[in-house]
């Protein structure tokens, strides 16, 4: 399987602006500008992107660990959030709140601690990973 993004820029860095667009076409010619990425101006920025697919990648893992040990998620609510500093990624932190009927915190911890690892974001990132894991 392959998927596919093309990111267009025009400028400086710091005075240009660009647009992302997806093959799903779920975002499609979405701008993102360096007040997007360093201040709190209009538009996405790679940081947010790279928050949503660890979250996304990381709560769908969940439920095959989940799945795997015989439990079934009702909800599971994984908020991301990437640091950037001195020029790269340096920590992505997950916070998951879940609903899990019958399982325990014990095994919730481990379906997490399994997820982190082995879901494709998180091995591809290069950082730290953190995490924190509440069981509803």
């Amino acid at each position: 399987m392959k998927r596919n993004a093309t990111a267009v820029w025009n400028g400086t860095g710091k005075e240009g602006s660009g647009h992302l667009s997806t093959q799903s076409t779920i975002l499609n010619n979405t701008p993102y500008s360096f007040n997007s990425r360093f201040a709190e101006g209009p538009g996405t920025n790679p940081e947010e992107l790279v928050a949503a697919a660890h979250a996304g990648c990381f709560s769908m893992k969940l439920t095959f660990v989940l799945s795997a040990a015989g439990f079934t998620a009702e909800s599971i609510e994984t908020v991301c959030e990437i640091t950037l500093a001195d020029g790269a990624i340096t920590e992505s932190h997950l916070v998951v709140k879940a609903t899990v009927p019958g399982i325990s915190k014990e095994q919730f911890d481990a379906a997490v601690t399994d997820a982190k690892e082995n879901c494709p974001i998180s091995k591809s990132l290069n950082t730290n990973i953190t995490h924190e894991a509440v069981l509803l």
